[in-house]
């Protein structure tokens, strides 16, 4: 199978059934050998759902009429083709023409003609086809209507460079395994090896790479002298600032990076519960502690039910990275913008109020929480520590002072873009001692 149609039978399973991008593309892009050519399947299938509004609106003006819903695949064509033809330096006759060949080698030969008219008429009016599709304000932007009016009531002031930020390519950020040698020495590490990368400015562990590349050029990363994880990501670990003795639970593990940055700064733990109710996202825990050489208790269970995996004793520091919106992160997971419904977000704030109130029953007085999202949707955020708090007399938010992101009332928050991190919020709730 061939990269154009490897990519398209991802994106099928993406617009047809509802699958992430990170359980679709792994399975292809592995029984791919040719690093070129599964550097273009994740090209294309990043480049079309990120872009998707748009390219959805240009198909749109250039159709006659809408495809039939069992040809997802034929969409899934054209969307490709228009995205080649936008924002890679593949030459329009080739965009056009594997598309075209493309219709035949999923059997449906009928497409044909109907592709490559849609794409040749692209190619004579482009700038009026533009011109037609960006009168739609959420197509200029890329992001659904809904998403860009919560983003607008919650950031009159940033909404549209948080969107052109969910519209970037990501950077490549590291966190260096302080447990096999520090940041200044990997950074050598990297200068011999011809990597170019920089530290980053709030996190004593981060590193940005200059260009992204492949894990496996990255040296010692099979030995786990490092691991990719955002900066934003890696402020997590610091301010749970676990301490030699404490029993810690992170209650929403997987994938592990967390969990891994916490034990890597405080190898003196008493204990520390990585949890997760998804087995197979638990597995890939197992795996990053073993390739870091890092050892960590794993329960598959879910959080917000302790009755039914917890052992009574209470925990000194909890990691709450709750599941969010993840509207902070859609430049690395721009299948958000097609997946998510904004009827999910109320759904979403229920989930973490549930778990809120388990992990605080578990928290020993005296003890800390972190509270963290990778959303910007207040409701989720600050609006939800607020609840809690009123809720809560026996809670109180901690004052994170920091040259990252911005105040707010509970906690602060990273917008998408800022100093280069993924947008992200954190609160640190501390539980008053019994008197």
């Amino acid at each position: 199978m061939d990269a154009r149609r490897a990519a398209v039978t991802v994106l099928v399973e993406v617009f047809g059934a509802g699958r992430s991008l990170s359980a679709s593309l792994p399975p292809v892009v592995r029984k791919v050998e040719d690093p070129r050519e599964r550097a273009l399947i994740q090209d294309l299938c990043y480049g079309v759902l990120r872009w998707w509004p748009r390219l959805e609106a240009i198909a749109a003006v250039l159709m006659r009429k809408p495809l039939k819903e069992r040809d997802t695949d034929v969409h899934c064509i054209v969307l490709a083709a228009l995205y080649q033809l936008l924002h890679t330096r593949i030459p329009p006759h080739a965009a056009v023409d594997e598309a075209v060949n493309l219709a035949t080698a999923v059997g449906k030969p009928w497409a044909c003609s109907v592709i490559n008219a849609v794409l040749r008429r692209f190619l004579r009016e482009r700038a009026a086809v533009l011109e037609q599709a960006d009168r739609d304000e959420a197509a200029a932007l890329a992001h659904p209507r809904w998403m860009l009016d919560l983003l607008q009531a919650a950031w009159p002031d940033d909404w549209r460079r948080i969107a052109q930020a969910g519209n970037e390519r990501p950077p490549m950020h590291l966190r260096v395994n302080r447990c096999r040698g520090g940041r200044d020495e990997y950074l050598c590490e990297l200068a011999a090896a011809g990597i170019a990368a920089a530290p980053h400015p709030h996190g004593a562990d981060a590193l940005v790479l200059e260009h992204a590349l492949d894990v496996e050029r990255l040296p010692g990363f099979a030995a786990g002298r490092v691991s990719v994880q955002d900066a934003a990501a890696q402020l997590a670990a610091r301010l749970l600032a676990a301490l030699p003795g404490e029993r810690v639970l992170d209650a929403c593990a997987a994938p592990g990076g967390k969990t891994a940055h916490i034990l890597e700064l405080q190898p003196g733990l008493e204990s520390l519960i990585a949890l997760d109710r998804d087995a197979a996202r638990l597995q890939r825990v197992r795996e990053n502690l073993d390739r870091l050489g890092l050892a960590a208790t794993l329960a598959c269970a879910d959080a917000g039910t302790p009755e039914s995996w917890w052992d009574r004793v209470p925990f000194d520091r909890i990691l709450l990275d709750a599941p969010c919106s993840g509207t902070g992160v859609i430049r690395r997971h721009p299948d958000i913008k097609r997946l998510r419904r904004e009827a999910d977000i109320p759904s979403l704030v229920a989930q973490q109020e549930r778990l809120l109130e388990a992990a605080w029953a578990m928290l020993k007085p005296g003890g800390m929480l972190l509270y963290s999202t990778c959303s910007i949707i207040p409701g989720e955020n600050d609006g939800q520590i607020a609840r809690f708090l009123a809720r809560h007399p026996d809670a109180a938010a901690r004052r994170l002072e920091a040259r990252w992101g911005r105040a707010s009332s509970a906690g602060r928050q990273i917008l998408p873009g800022e100093d280069g991190m993924d947008g992200f919020y954190y609160a640190c709730l501390d539980k008053f001692p019994h008197a």
